[in-house]
């Protein structure tokens, strides 16, 4: 799909919004968000992404709703940046209506090797045969080439139904967009180059206070307790907008 200025502006706030987030060095980051038309000009939607770290060892991919609890960063703080990175993918679906009169549905966006790579979805997910948490377990499988025996049972279920679906249907309508990115030093939550202390981490939140995220609060607070690591596998790994 052609891209207007204003949609490339739109990938550009994306890209760095993306990047901001990710506390660490990466290799590859996959999103996943769709925005569903509800009536009476209403939405609602899902947002999940995830990224692979940088490292000579291939990696699994780190769902980016466990950076908090993986990075000591302040959850609703958090909350507040994945919010406004959903609500940039709102304002860049209501350019494409309004422009190019393209009603996406949902959004795959793919960054690796300096690629920034967009995929549109048209699909009737609000008559959808399949819910929000079984559309991540089904992305999942495709993004991530996963093994079905190394599924659970429930996820094995749903990923054999929806192999059994796409026998008897053709694959469904997809546009694209991709541009090459500049490799730029990257501003994120923390600084990777090197271990903060607290101290050194609340200095340096102030700072990208004042710069970038005027309002924002510290981003960094101390914990008392120890981070609980026994969550449930998909606690926690789907956000749903209204």
């Amino acid at each position: 799909m052609p891209s207007l200025p204003k949609e490339k502006f739109l990938f550009s706030e994306l890209q760095k919004k993306l990047f901001y987030i990710i506390p660490e060095k990466w290799q590859s980051i996959y999103l996943y968000a769709s925005v569903i038309d509800i009536g009476n000009r209403k939405t609602t939607g899902e947002m999940f992404f995830y990224y692979i770290p940088k490292g000579i060892i291939k990696k699994k991919p780190i769902n980016g709703y466990e950076i908090p609890s993986l990075f000591n960063i302040d959850e609703e703080d958090f909350s507040k940046l994945i919010t406004d990175l959903y609500n940039t993918l709102k304002k860049l679906r209501l350019l494409s209506i309004k422009a190019q009169k393209k009603r996406w549905t949902n959004i795959n966006i793919t960054i690796e090797n300096n690629v920034f790579r967009v995929e549109y979805g048209f699909e009737d997910l609000q008559n959808s045969s399949y819910d929000s948490y079984e559309r991540h377990v089904i992305w999942r499988y495709n993004y991530f080439e996963q093994d079905i025996e190394s599924l659970g049972k429930n996820d094995k279920k749903i990923i054999k139904k929806y192999l059994e679906d796409m026998k008897f249907h053709k694959p469904l309508k997809k546009e694209y967009y991709t541009e090459n990115i500049y490799d730029i030093p990257i501003k994120n939550i923390v600084d990777f180059e090197k271990t903060l202390s607290v101290d050194e981490a609340i200095a340096q939140s102030k700072k990208t206070e004042v710069k970038e995220k005027k309002g924002l609060k510290n981003l960094f607070k101390k914990k008392n307790s120890q981070i609980d690591n026994s969550k449930k596998e998909f606690e926690n790994q789907l956000l749903k907008f209204k």
